[in-house]
């Protein structure tokens, strides 16, 4: 079975950063990160193409990176100038190929702290 293992979460103060890094188990047509609150539903943070195509919520354009190395099937979210509004669990998405279904990751807790 495809696995992604999401790291890089963590508890930072207002105006942080963090890394947060999903590896995959077999290359990628398309990876990303969603993110959900308590009591929200699930929104769309980043996502990234293997041919380097980026998609950003309008929330975080200018503070949020999205990279990604497909010789190590890992994926990158570089996230700057973290708000509280931030806090969230962040999982990593992937689609094995452009007809494949989606495949999460089990998530990693981000805490942005006023």
């Amino acid at each position: 079975q495809v696995q992604l293992v999401e790291s890089g979460g963590g508890l930072v103060q207002a105006g942080g950063s963090l890394r947060l890094s999903c590896v995959a188990s077999r290359s990628m047509f398309s990876m990303g990160w969603y993110r959900q609150a308590p009591g929200k539903q699930r929104e769309l943070v980043a996502s990234i193409t293997n041919g380097g195509f980026t998609n950003y919520k309008d929330s975080v354009k200018g503070r949020f990176i999205i990279t990604r190395d497909n010789a190590k099937n890992t994926v990158y979210l570089q996230m700057n100038s973290l708000k509280p509004e931030d806090t969230a669990v962040y999982y990593c998405n992937a689609r094995p190929s452009i007809l494949a279904t989606e495949v999460w990751g089990q998530g990693t807790q981000v805490t942005v702290s006023s």
